[in-house]
């Protein structure tokens, strides 16, 4: 049972790949993360010894992570009270993460950091469903303040070259379609994000992207939303705004309410 300054595995754990999911700060010392080089998903690393230096950059409630979930989370966690921002630790730190099954990105996958810690990433312009669907992936469970650069498809790579950005869902590079998989079926493998929940919501998303309307009933039903807001929007990132909260629906049903039936009685009066 943790304590009012700790939060269990398995609570944030539930909290991850929501829009209420904490600032998650791993301060394991070099030692420690060189055993392990994997994050709980959306975390950043900071070191713990300049705690007074980044606190002012925290955004919002925050659970910190060390290896054990003792005096160095709790340190910080402290100091970060202290600033006036809620803080908790992760009982048992990263190794109680592991213990409890927690999904974890392996660090080496993920891009260089720019000047601000946020990875930068780029793809063709006029999203409609992967290049919506791999951005809600990142933000939810990768790097929370990732930025997404849409531009001229002939213009992606050259883009990334200068800019320092990531080239996502266009041919021959890393992060695009596998074979039958799309790009966000690949970004949940690589970053080590498979579950239940998200394998369902990558089938999904996988039918409405390749036109295989029969992988999923659902697919249907994603294809006419994206469509449709590929038509209100013509700023991407606008889209992308209102992309987040459509994925942020279809994930939620998919890990809590696909056994849920909605009907509307026609119960005569007084029954």
């Amino acid at each position: 049972m943790p304590s009012f300054l700790e939060i269990s595995p398995d609570k944030l754990n539930r909290l991850i790949g929501t829009p209420s999911a904490p600032v998650i700060i791993d301060v394991r010392t070099d030692e420690d993360f060189s055993r392990d080089q994997r994050l709980v998903p959306g975390s950043i690393r900071r070191r713990y010894e300049d705690v007074a230096a980044w606190s002012g950059t925290v955004a919002g409630p925050a659970v910190v992570v060390c290896q054990a979930g003792r005096k160095l989370s709790h340190g910080v966690a402290a100091n970060l009270r202290h600033t006036g921002r809620a803080a908790e630790v992760l009982e048992g730190g990263f190794e109680g993460w592991t213990s409890f099954g927690g999904a974890a990105v392996p660090s080496e996958k993920l891009p260089p950091r720019d000047p601000q810690g946020r990875t930068v990433w780029v793809t063709r312009s006029r999203p409609k469903i992967d290049r919506i669907a791999c951005p809600w992936l990142i933000r939810r469970f990768v790097d929370p303040s990732a930025v997404f650069l849409f531009v001229p498809a002939a213009d992606v790579s050259l883009v990334g070259e200068r800019f320092g950005a990531m080239p996502f869902d266009i041919e021959e590079v890393f992060w695009s379609h596998r074979g039958e998989l799309c790009t966000f079926d690949l970004m949940i493998e690589e970053f080590g994000l498979a579950s239940e929940p998200l394998s369902r919501l990558a089938t999904i998303v996988r039918g409405a992207d390749t036109a295989r309307p029969d992988l999923a009933p659902e697919v249907a039903g994603l294809l006419a939303a994206s469509l449709g807001l590929s038509r209100m929007f013509n700023d991407d990132l606008q889209q992308l705004d209102a992309g987040m909260l459509l994925y942020d629906a279809f994930y939620r049903w998919c890990r809590d309410a696909t056994g849920e039936t909605h009907n509307w009685p026609n119960q005569k009066r007084g029954q």
